[in-house]
């Protein structure tokens, strides 16, 4: 089982309320707070798109460009001296730090 769903792009999470008796969930990535729910996983799904859809209108009618989830860029924040063992092996090996971070992702992600 997914706590996640996907749609144009935008990762939604899903989480469940006992106390509400209902699924909920926002969308991931950005920092503009897109959140919908539902009683059912169809009714949280069709909510979750909607909201994706009403988003992207909005953002056309006030001629702004929507935020992209997941853009490529991000900070990471590590142990100094594991930095210093990254940094010193990227140079090492003639690669920048960004190139020896995308690859360990890859290798661990087995892209």
């Amino acid at each position: 089982m997914k706590n996640t769903m996907e749609y144009k792009g935008y990762i939604g999470s899903v989480e469940f309320s006992e106390e509400d008796e209902k699924f909920f969930g926002k969308v991931q990535g950005i920092r503009s707070l897109i959140s919908y729910e539902g009683t059912t996983a169809r009714e949280l799904i069709e909510d979750f798109r909607g909201a994706v859809d009403d988003y992207l209108e909005l953002c056309s009618a006030e001629k702004i460009t929507p935020e992209a989830a997941y853009k490529g860029s991000f900070n990471v924040r590590i142990a100094p001296e594991l930095h210093k063992r990254a940094a010193i092996y990227a140079l090492s090996n003639n690669i920048s730090l960004n190139s020896f971070v995308e690859h360990a992702i890859a290798l661990h992600l087995n892209n």
